[in-house]
């Protein structure tokens, strides 16, 4: 029993140790809420897509320098980290934040609404950050000037990445996401666990989000080019009728959310987004070609959806004669809160904002590639509430949409709570 009891104390000593620097991180974190917001304001103004985060980056990389870190730029293009060394050895724990905005024409009036345009799929458009990650940015920063001021303290060492491209990059010939090309530029070989955490706003501020975990879903593109025999629109029994097909075959894949899919344990999406065939009234096409998005929870339900859509699909088509050429590419997987991870990361939490305001998610359909980096080390990731308290969820702009906005008064928990998980997991780690 002695010897169960020593270790027990001397871990709970340890963790104690770190837990009281938490009264220094509130103080540190309420102290610089107000310069956390100028930086968001300025990021909102001046937003850049994916890859083009030039201007964020720069100033991301001056301002972990000033704090005086060791600082690589024009990670995964133009992505930057930056290494705290604590006082004390311990475990690397990394932060993320994404930089790039959306190619949204915003229509919020705001004294630092959006004044950039950019080129996209060679089209002009607005661009506005649309979906949150000025504040991940900003709020990171924050982290960062906290944690710096402490480092002494610290039993271990912080890497904080800011990450481009966590929309993607969809050009011709080429698909690439930011997360992903961090991870195999070696970023995360030396890391113990990594927390991030996304804005959200259809949550309200003050609260805090999570799921242990499938959380987020994994997200792929559904290509499908279906090939008949072209006829008169008067004879129609000429042909093979590739739109009757697709028509079919839209129906057929219903059952894979109603047959297939074990709904009581994870959700599932499979959406058609566009379907293209045909160019006159009374011609029956020769092909038709459909796309849409796959969302599922974990690389066995993947797995499972993947293969029955290219069975339905091939088995409709070859019923009616003709030929179908299903392609799916895979892009984010899906993001997993480790659950062992996800069970020491809640009293942290808890411990910022209170246990009532620390709220179980159901799963979420969008993606997030954050999950690259859970694939390489363990890692917990949370929602940040943004919506004005008493406001209906239903009704406020969603993300991705020109008239997404979000309270800033939130902002000072998500540098409380990502400064709480540092400190905390180093004391359980040390």
């Amino acid at each position: 029993m002695k010897k169960l009891i020593l270790p027990l104390f001397l871990l709970s000593i340890t963790a104690l140790g770190q837990s009281k620097l938490r009264p220094e991180i509130d103080q540190k974190s309420a102290a610089i809420e107000s310069k956390v917001i100028e930086w968001r304001r300025d990021f909102h103004k001046y937003p850049e897509l994916g890859n083009k985060e030039f201007r964020t980056a720069k100033i991301v990389a001056d301002h972990l320098r000033a704090l005086g870190m060791e600082v690589t730029e024009n990670v995964a293009v133009t992505g930057v980290v930056g290494v705290l060394k604590g006082g004390k050895p311990g475990p690397m724990v990394a932060l993320r934040a994404d930089m790039d905005a959306l190619p949204v024409t915003e229509r919020n009036d705001l004294p630092f609404k959006s004044v950039n345009t950019s080129t996209y799929n060679g089209q002009e458009t607005g661009v506005m950050h649309a979906c949150g990650h000025d504040s991940h940015v900003a709020i990171l920063m924050g982290v960062a000037e906290v944690l710096a001021g402490m480092k002494n303290q610290l039993e271990g060492s912080v890497k904080f990445i800011f990450q481009p491209a966590e929309e993607g990059i969809y050009e011709p010939g080429v698909t690439t996401f930011g997360a992903k090309q961090m991870v195999e530029e070696g970023v995360m070989e030396d890391v113990d666990a990594i927390f991030g955490l996304h804005i959200q706003s259809q949550l309200e501020t003050g609260k805090i989000g999570y799921r242990s975990g499938p959380f987020m879903a994994a997200v792929d593109d559904l290509n499908v080019t279906i090939t008949g025999t072209q006829a008169h629109g008067a004879s129609p029994w000429s042909s093979v009728d590739p739109i009757v097909t697709s028509a079919q075959a839209i129906l057929g894949l219903q059952t894979i959310l109603s047959r297939s899919v074990n709904i009581t344990q994870n959700p599932a999406v499979v959406t058609v987004g566009a379907i293209h065939g045909g160019i006159r009234h009374n011609i029956i096409p020769e092909k038709v070609e459909m796309i849409g998005t796959i969302r599922t929870f974990g690389d066995e339900q993947q797995a499972l959806v993947h293969k029955r859509i290219t069975e339905i699909i091939t088995n409709i088509a070859e019923s009616a004669g003709a030929k179908a050429d299903v392609n799916i590419r895979k892009l984010y997987p899906s993001t997993v809160n480790q659950p062992e991870l996800t069970a020491q990361a809640i009293p942290s939490l808890q411990a910022a904002i209170g246990s009532e305001n620390v709220v179980i998610m159901d799963p979420i359909t969008g993606a997030e590639d954050f999950s690259f980096f859970q694939r390489a080390k363990p890692g917990f990731f949370m929602m940040l509430g943004a919506m004005k308290k008493g406001e209906d969820p239903a009704k406020v702009p969603s993300h991705h949409t020109p008239g997404f906005h979000i309270e800033e008064d939130g902002f000072v928990l998500g540098v409380k709570s990502l400064s709480y998980l540092v400190v905390d997991y180093m004391g359980k780690k040390k």
